[in-house]
């Protein structure tokens, strides 16, 4: 399995970064992955909200190739951890790689959605764009060892 996740900007709290790495080292040692950061919208004020989306979609079609594109969304569809690991399962027996896509603090760009083979929300509550990183990379993991047949350290 061919994974890659793709966002705006480096994540700017420090424990959220630290999260992070000791999700990503885990999913490597279960399949490919590589962690993506395009360049983000600085100095904008947010109520240009349509120039910031429109600054990171540019650079966040730079990556976007001939992959399997998930969009996390509120809009998007939600799954348990079991349903979650089979839909990677099945998606993964492809040969084309999986993309998962993270906005920044204000989303994604309707282009970028648009692109999406699937959208999936994480929950119905609303997450910052910081921890929705590491909770996508807490799943993916806990995907990974289900599909493996490995515990989840708990």
């Amino acid at each position: 399995m061919n994974l890659k996740i793709l966002w705006p900007g480096k994540t700017k709290d420090g424990d959220f970064r630290r999260l992070q790495g000791f999700y990503l080292e885990r999913i490597q040692q279960l399949a490919n992955c590589k962690l993506m950061e395009a360049k983000e919208a600085r100095g904008i004020e947010e109520k240009f909200a349509d120039r910031i989306k429109e600054i990171e979609a540019k650079a966040l079609e730079r990556y976007l190739k001939d992959d399997y594109i998930i969009c996390l969304s509120d809009k998007g569809s939600e799954m348990n951890s079991f349903d979650f690991a089979r839909f990677l399962e099945k998606r993964g027996a492809s040969s084309r790689p999986i993309t998962f896509v993270v906005g920044g603090f204000l989303g994604l760009a309707d282009r970028i959605l648009k692109k999406a083979d699937f959208l999936l929300s994480l929950s119905k509550m609303t997450f910052s764009h910081e921890l929705s990183r590491v909770v996508l990379l807490e799943q993916l993991y806990r995907s990974l060892t289900i599909l493996s047949g490995k515990p989840y350290a708990k």
